[in-house]
């Protein structure tokens, strides 16, 4: 699978909108593989056609992603387009196969399917995906042969910075 290709001057003029403040921040693009995988006119579920890119003062790093549910099902939630807060914690808390993610630090707005705009914390985090799915229910997943490098190096950067929330920017294509 190759990297999704983006400037980081590209990437800035996408976040320049935003007027972020914090040094390391999250930048997901809902549709970046539209024209090439899948349906090229509709948004596809369940496939690595989004892309998330890392931008720090020093380091500027594209990973393969997927920011729609697996599957389409009364009550999945999708992300809304906007700004969002995560901080490092734990993927699948509650179990034993739970493993270091990035987790809601605030409240989120999603679509569910066939229901409309929910807002709060509804544990949407950004993980590893799988293989052979995509591995959400409304989550934002990294293709897993990218997951640790990924992991790794935005906890790094976050610890650089001394940042304990990460904002994360996701747009449509």
């Amino acid at each position: 699978m190759t990297n999704p290709k983006l400037t980081q001057q590209e990437a800035g003029a996408k976040l320049y909108p935003f007027n972020l403040v914090e040094r390391v921040k999250l930048l997901g693009i809902r549709g970046y593989y539209k024209k090439t995988m899948g349906n090229p006119v509709a948004n596809d579920r369940g496939i690595y056609d989004d892309a998330i890119f890392l931008i720090t003062p020093e380091i500027f790093a594209s990973f393969n992603a997927n920011t729609d549910p697996s599957i389409t099902r009364k009550g999945v939630a999708v992300l809304k387009t906007g700004v969002w807060k995560y901080k490092k914690g734990k993927h699948k808390i509650t179990s034993p196969t739970g493993y270091p993610a990035f987790v809601q630090a605030d409240k989120v707005t999603v679509v569910r399917d066939q229901q409309g705009d929910d807002t709060g914390f509804f544990g949407i985090n950004i993980h590893k995906g799988g293989f052979n799915t995509t591995s959400s229910l409304g989550c934002q997943t990294i293709y897993p042969a990218q997951w640790e490098a990924f992991r790794i190096l935005v906890y790094s950067e976050m610890d650089k910075y001394n940042q304990k929330i990460i904002p994360y920017v996701l747009i449509e294509e």
